[in-house]
């Protein structure tokens, strides 16, 4: 199985951080924030890397080279950052069958093994990593619809939220996933959303199941690199 590590964004949250430096590069805990990432999808048993870059790429092709812990990387530019749905869709002529994609800024303690694990039972077509949250937090971020027990699809920052579990940033999804990508209309902010293209697939019969990942820390502001740090060194 190949993954998907998308890490084009510059982070502009993070300020003076990333005046010189892609997101992927700054420093979390003594690493680069992006190897958590690609650590992650290795200890998974992914066959090929496929890392997206943007912003200052050249800088992730030199620190990580042609492999990754023996694993080979594949680089693919993404111009323009616009959307999740539209970085993977970058990737369509480097990818092979169902695929892992793991955004390039998140930290997963625990890996996302379960992920990969549910999504070979019969009949699953994809899996979605997921945490409950509170629904303050919920109306920030994609959170899992449903009727009748089964996935319909992700809505993102809703005023009033459906459920409580929302995405993480890992997906085991189908090859099918960069057809739909295509099919997107862009958001009002000119973005391409991963989740509009998953909810077509639940629409057009792919079976999805959610899977509870362990703590992670979606790194975008200056006070998560200190947050991160301290799950991945074992405090607090």
């Amino acid at each position: 199985m190949d993954a998907i590590i998308p890490a084009a964004g510059r982070g502009t949250r993070l300020g003076e951080l990333t005046d010189d430096r892609p997101k992927g590069l700054v420093d979390v805990a003594g690493k680069p924030l992006l190897a958590y990432a690609l650590d992650t999808a290795v200890e998974a048993g992914v066959d090929e890397l496929i890392v997206i870059i943007g912003y200052e790429g050249a800088q992730i092709v030199e620190q990580f080279g042609d492999a990754y812990r023996d694993v080979p990387i594949t680089y693919v530019h993404q111009r323009e950052q616009l959307g999740l749905g539209h970085a993977v869709l970058q990737a369509r002529h480097a990818v092979d069958g169902t695929f892992l994609l793991v955004n390039g800024d998140n930290v997963f303690v625990d890996g996302v093994t379960p992920a990969l694990e549910a999504v070979r039972a019969e009949g699953v077509d994809g899996v979605l990593g997921v945490e409950e949250v509170s629904r303050e937090v919920a109306r920030t971020t994609g959170v899992i619809e449903t009727e009748e027990g089964a996935i319909t699809g992700i809505v993102e920052k809703p005023d009033d939220p459906p459920s409580q579990l929302v995405t993480t940033g890992c997906y085991v999804l189908p090859e099918e996933t960069f057809h739909a990508c295509a099919l997107v209309q862009p958001s009002a902010e000119g973005e391409y959303q991963l989740s509009e293209a998953v909810g077509l697939l639940c629409r057009a019969g792919f079976d999805f199941e959610t899977v509870e990942l362990g703590p992670r820390v979606n790194v975008n502001e200056p006070g998560d690199i200190e947050q991160a740090a301290k799950l991945v060194c074992g405090i607090g």
